[in-house]
């Protein structure tokens, strides 16, 4: 008889975003004279920019050449790409990272859900509450936690961010194995100073931790004095691997490219003692399980980081960094505290009422779509997640629909 892996019955009934979904359509079809704006999930709107196009056609056109096409390609990631992102972006700042340790992929969502199949089903895991629900679900998949209980896992460390700590928790006072870490965060768009950092960094290396660190949404920093990369930080090389992604930063929602650095000075035990390099496992696993983003997704991608693809870039996040800092000024001004917005395309904003009533009665009274805070965990309640990433007109309209439906 086939039987199905248990832990999935550990899951919550359904993923956030479908939960909204399903909500979001039911009141479409009971009002269907009625625009909804969304402002919830993440997804952008603005077209890719025209180096990034161009890149892509001349990709296109090689592949119907006979002379120019390519079949599969290398599964880390072809090497121009590869080499472009080290320079680009870590060498750069100063880090110590090589094209060799970049690993091309098709989401960072994939690789920190994928990511945890390296490590033992006993691993203890400390992550972030509210959380990107992607890397809880993925280890209760794994067998990695006990039932869900009162909003929690049993078996996950939970680092609770509040205004207290500036919405970016301490390690914890125990030893955990994996962290989970993402700045600017998803969801509550706050960011971790050098010092903050640090602490993780210094914490892994006397713990034996590992640091899982996202890193998506870099590019909206502004602040000088904000890393964009752990491995600004000295010694996290020895201690984290990096997700990064070209979605929200150059529009790559529906074209897929990412990227995974994985230094090849970390290692992990086996069950006895042994110790394996990160990077070959990490390897191995894509080369067992993924055949590569497709040439001319990643020749659009290798335009990115270009001089005229940076500065596109730096329009892109400059054009939803606007949009945020108006969301950020109409919510403080109706009297809601407000983080995020700044450094960040995502607002933070509490309500001080259940976040899935608020979500309700926004969705009814505006017809906008925002996301509920207790759907990234205990610590969302009471708040209310506004994306950025609309057109300038229709986030203005939804926001006088707010002041109207909120007023």
């Amino acid at each position: 008889m086939v039987r199905a892996n248990a832990n999935y019955g550990k899951l919550k009934a359904s993923y956030l975003f479908v939960e909204i979904g399903r909500r979001v359509s039911a009141f479409q079809s009971e009002h269907p004279d009625r625009q909804v704006i969304k402002l919830g999930i993440g997804d952008v709107t603005r077209s890719l920019p025209k180096v990034v196009v161009d890149a892509f056609h001349a990709g296109v056109d090689e592949q119907a050449d006979d002379a120019t096409f390519r079949g599969y390609g290398p599964e880390q990631g072809y090497p121009f790409l590869r080499e472009a992102i080290a320079a680009t972006d870590y060498a750069s700042r100063g880090c110590p990272i090589t094209a060799d340790e970049v690993f091309v992929s098709d989401g960072a969502k994939c690789d920190t859900g994928n990511f945890q199949e390296l490590f033992a089903a006993d691993l203890s895991i400390a992550l972030p509450d509210p959380v990107y629900p992607v890397y809880v679900d993925t280890n209760v998949m794994a067998g990695r936690t006990g039932a869900w209980n009162n909003g929690r896992y049993g078996g996950l460390t939970y680092l609770e961010a509040n205004p207290g700590n500036g919405f970016v928790p301490p390690p914890p006072s125990h030893a955990v194995d994996l962290v989970y870490l993402c700045y600017p965060n998803n969801p509550t768009g706050a960011v971790a100073t050098r010092e903050q950092l640090g602490e993780w960094v210094a914490y892994a290396k006397e713990r034996g931790a590992l640091i899982l660190f996202d890193a998506a949404y870099e590019a909206y920093i502004r602040d000088d004095s904000i890393p964009h990369s752990i491995y600004e930080i000295d010694g996290a090389a020895d201690v984290a691997v990096e997700f990064r992604s070209l979605s929200k930063t150059a529009g790559f929602t529906g074209t897929r490219c990412a990227f995974t650095v994985v230094p090849q000075r970390i290692t992990v035990a086996d069950d006895t003692g042994a110790r394996h390099r990160l990077w070959d496992l990490w390897n191995r696993r894509q080369s067992t399980k993924f055949n590569g983003v497709s040439y001319p997704v990643q020749r659009a991608a290798a335009a990115v980081f270009t001089d005229a693809g940076q500065q596109a870039v730096r329009t892109m996040s400059d054009y939803y960094l606007a949009n945020a800092a108006k969301i950020r000024a109409t919510m403080q001004r109706l009297g809601y505290d407000c983080v995020g917005g700044d450094n960040s395309p995502y607002v933070w904003v509490r309500t001080g009422s259940d976040s899935w009533a608020f979500f309700d009665d926004v969705l009814h009274r505006a017809a906008v779509v925002i996301t509920p805070g207790a759907g990234f965990g205990t610590m969302g309640e009471g708040y209310v997640r506004i994306s950025a990433f609309n057109h300038a007109d229709k986030v203005e309209e939804a926001l006088e629909r707010i002041k109207a439906a909120l007023s």
